[in-house]
């Protein structure tokens, strides 16, 4: 299949829309039209080669679309179903599977085969989902069925951002009814770590950026609570919010060494903190070890929000098709597949949450 793709070549340039080709689905894998898929920061990672230098990549990874057609021994999907791309395909066997924690997979799925350029070169996708384009191969294990009668612009968002942040505050950081949250970093992960705090029944929820602009997005997900940490002291404003105590959840949704102590300060006694955002591998943190023993509770990372693709993405699309989570929030703009430059751009100045490209 010749199809138009957006692909990087290089380190630090410009994007580019070409002709790919995508084979037939081989044995265990799925050929899928794409609907919809978002510009998320991680495709802008891999264009600056953040993620690797196995240039060049195909990006795009937060996607939805329909089965176009499915290779042999395909079973769970079938041509014609509505799917939202993942890029935690459980294998079912390594370690974490072994113990019932298959949203630890150490051995996740993807295509064998490989997309290439129209003069045979291999690409790399994002993510083993290269979703910028007409159409992707992915492992069969990466198409998860939901209801088609949600948009692809949204419900293509639970593929990465969405429930990333979601996943953070309800798998990760186990928000119960009646406590109090934080969140740092107010960008698409930050607002569905909210949104999925007032979602388990939290009491309080504190947002806090740099920018005013994204503090007013929080609040239309749900922050009870804004601070801006450009003007004031985060830790004193949260526990100024919290009768002094500081919150159940701090959640670091930016992944920046001053970010995370801020969060860790900011808890309560046997609080939890919860690690989402992605730091580049220079960074490093320094905490007083007695710090981390006094205040107890726990610190601990997000993978994907932890999430299982197969229970949690069905989930939270039929609740947003009860209108009892604001999926559609998250999409600032639908644009074309030239477009993604610009999005990058746009993303960049935090004048967007999501740009979500339409196929």
């Amino acid at each position: 299949h010749q199809v138009r793709g957006v692909v990087a070549r290089g380190k630090g340039a410009p994007v580019t829309v070409e002709t790919i080709t995508v084979p037939d689905p081989g044995p265990g894998e799925a050929v899928v039209d794409v609907a919809a898929c978002g510009v998320c920061h991680t495709d802008l990672h891999y264009r600056e080669g953040g993620i690797s230098d196995e240039f060049p990549f195909l990006l795009g990874h937060e996607a939805a679309g329909t089965v176009a057609a499915v290779g042999e021994g395909v079973t769970d999907v079938a041509a014609g179903d509505f799917v939202v791309l993942n890029w935690r395909a459980v294998c079912g066997r390594c370690r974490a599977c072994a113990r019932g924690e298959p949203q630890y997979c150490f051995a996740t799925h993807n295509a064998a085969q490989k997309m290439t350029l129209a003069d045979g070169t291999e690409l790399s996708p994002a993510l083993g989902i290269g979703a910028f384009a007409d159409k992707t191969l992915v492992h069969a294990g990466q198409c998860t069925k939901v209801d088609p009668a949600a948009p692809a612009t949204a419900a293509g968002l639970l593929g990465c951002g969405v429930m990333a942040g979601v996943g953070a505050a309800i798998n990760t950081g186990g928000v119960r009814r009646g406590e109090s949250v934080a969140v740092f970093g107010c960008g698409g992960v930050g607002d569905a770590a909210i949104a999925g705090a007032r979602l388990a029944g939290a009491s309080t929820v504190i947002a806090v950026d740099v920018e005013d602009r994204k503090l007013q997005w929080a609040r239309r997900f749900g922050a009870t609570h804004t601070v801006n940490s450009g003007t004031t002291d985060p830790v004193e404003a949260i526990r100024a919010h919290t009768g002094g105590f500081g919150v159940d959840v701090a959640i670091d949704a930016v992944g920046h060494p001053v970010v995370f102590e801020q969060a860790f300060y900011s808890r309560d006694l046997a609080g939890r903190v919860v690690l989402v955002g992605v730091p580049t591998p220079d960074m490093t943190i320094t905490l007083p070890l007695l710090e981390v023993f006094g205040r107890g509770g726990t610190v601990r990372s997000s993978w994907y929000g932890d999430c299982l693709p197969s229970r949690d993405f069905p989930m939270l699309v039929d609740l947003y098709r009860q209108g009892r989570f604001p999926l559609e929030e998250f999409v600032s703009e639908t644009i074309g597949i030239h477009d993604v430059e610009t999005a990058f751009d746009k993303m960049h100045r935090g004048e967007v949450l999501r740009s979500v490209v339409v196929l």
